[in-house]
């Protein structure tokens, strides 16, 4: 069956406004763009590579991971002087993909749902080839269910309104924890809402599934988690944050994603070494103090770059998570079929991983 879809009452779209102009967020697509530095004007990586002159448009989304590192300390722009790069955020995989397909960005971070359905029979037309390149991170509690304090357990939700971003990797980790209790989408009255929205729309709902910031903001509000995806993924049905590119930019600008890569890897060592300099970092962009920021990263596994490069990731598993992903969705409807094994695999790429951790 397909996918339902609730809109919430207009009355709260004064609400709505305030909260998106606090967050300096978006309610689709993009919505700002900028170049990134730091007040170092040095890379970090070691000597800058002039020779890289690619222009490369990144989409990225308020995520506490290492991409908003990369981008907070102006890592690509001091490493390669002669790139041009600009910043795109977007408050979900799902309007990634619709910019992929509008060829207005090159390179970006969607969920493993959204990148699934991007490789799944039959190819979108309207998308350009893509390969996912990089594992943000491996999503834990940093994506759960947040629903009012009368709610005790998934039998409480029956009838009422939950809201996720559709095809979301909260969709699908909600998806499965309804399914692992016993009810099906029909039981609840599911609502497709971007995360900037939700706090302005809290008091009409009886949860959301959502990641951070969002999901400290509502729980600020009196929200409880219920679950999270780690209780999913412990179920086998795991989710990610990914890194991924079309073909055509990839293959043609090897050394900038080499150099991406070993920036990408840079932030993860911050974040899992000093998680104080990292929260410091990029609390501004999130718009909370670096100390909330640090319980973030709490919900949320960060993958070094020879890790991500093994076979347990990059190197091949993740193709399988691919997999079983698509399956799930088939039977969803959100996806009309699934492709081959083949298919999947060859939509990960594990070249740059294995360039940054020599």
């Amino acid at each position: 069956m397909k996918l339902s879809k609730t809109i919430l009452a207009a009355s709260a779209a004064a609400a709505v406004a305030v909260v998106l102009a606090a967050c300096g967020g978006s309610g689709g697509s993009a919505s700002s763009e900028s170049s990134s530095g730091g007040a170092d004007a040095s890379c970090p990586l070691g000597a800058p590579d002039e020779s890289i002159t690619t222009t490369a448009r990144i989409a990225y989304q308020k995520i506490p991971n290492g991409d908003l590192i990369v981008k907070e300390q102006g890592i690509l722009e001091k490493c390669m002087p002669n790139a041009t790069i600009t910043w795109n955020v977007f408050a979900s995989g799902g309007d990634v993909l619709q910019a992929y397909g509008a060829g207005e960005v090159d390179l970006g971070l969607t969920g493993s749902n959204p990148a699934v359905k991007a490789l799944s029979a039959p190819l979108d037309t309207t998308l350009p080839p893509t390969q996912n390149i990089w594992i943000f991170d491996v999503i834990g509690a940093g994506e759960s269910l947040i629903v009012k304090p009368e709610i005790k357990s998934a039998a409480d939700l029956k009838g009422k309104q939950i809201a996720t971003p559709f095809s979301s990797t909260a969709h699908y980790s909600l998806l499965n924890y309804l399914e692992q209790n016993g009810l099906s989408e029909t039981d609840v009255t599911l609502v497709n809402l971007e995360p900037e929205k939700m706090v302005a729309a809290w008091p009409d709902l009886a949860g959301v599934f959502v990641w951070d910031p969002t999901l400290s903001e509502i729980v600020a509000q009196g929200g409880v988690p219920l679950a999270s995806a780690a209780d999913t993924a412990a179920a086998g049905k795991p989710t990610y944050d990914l890194a991924n590119a079309t073909k055509p930019f990839i293959d043609a600008n090897g050394p900038f994603m080499t150099m991406w890569a070993k920036a990408q890897n840079y932030a993860v060592n911050l974040i899992n070494s000093n998680p104080d300099a990292a929260a410091t970092s990029i609390s501004a962009e999130l718009a909370v103090p670096p100390a909330d920021v640090k319980k973030m990263f709490a919900g949320y596994k960060y993958l070094s770059a020879a890790e991500q490069a093994s076979p347990e990731w990059l190197g091949g598993k993740l193709a399988e998570d691919f997999l079983a992903t698509a399956e799930f969705l088939l039977t969803q409807g959100a996806i009309d079929a699934v492709n081959t094994p083949e298919a999947y695999a060859a939509g990960v790429n594990n070249t740059f991983a294995a360039e940054a951790a020599k």
